[in-house]
């Protein structure tokens, strides 16, 4: 049989270097490197639930013309008119709207 390693002694010893070069370079103490990267996380989640709010908040792209999310649900409320109507058996029978 040959010989095999599991490797995990390689590993730990990666480990323990990058740690202690860590500690070595490390600009600044931990408590002050976490402060800065939630103070960052919270600006960036601001900023993007503001874009967010932006696109879902505006009704109109241009004049007259229906948003996206408009065309949607208005599709999807005609889809689901027209399957009340065919589990009634009743009406006329419409074809589908072509997808894309």
């Amino acid at each position: 049989m040959s010989e095999q390693s599991t490797g995990f002694g390689p590993f730990l010893f990666g480990v323990v270097i990058g740690a202690s070069l860590g500690f070595l370079f490390a600009p600044e103490a931990g408590a002050a490197s976490r402060t800065k990267l939630a103070r960052r996380v919270r600006e960036l989640a601001a900023e993007k639930i503001d874009e967010l709010g932006e696109l879902v908040g505006s009704e109109d792209t241009e004049e007259g013309a229906p948003t996206a999310r408009a065309a949607l649900t208005r599709r999807l409320t005609d889809a689901k008119r027209r399957r009340r109507v065919a589990r009634r058996g009743g009406g006329v029978e419409e074809e589908d709207e072509p997808v894309a």
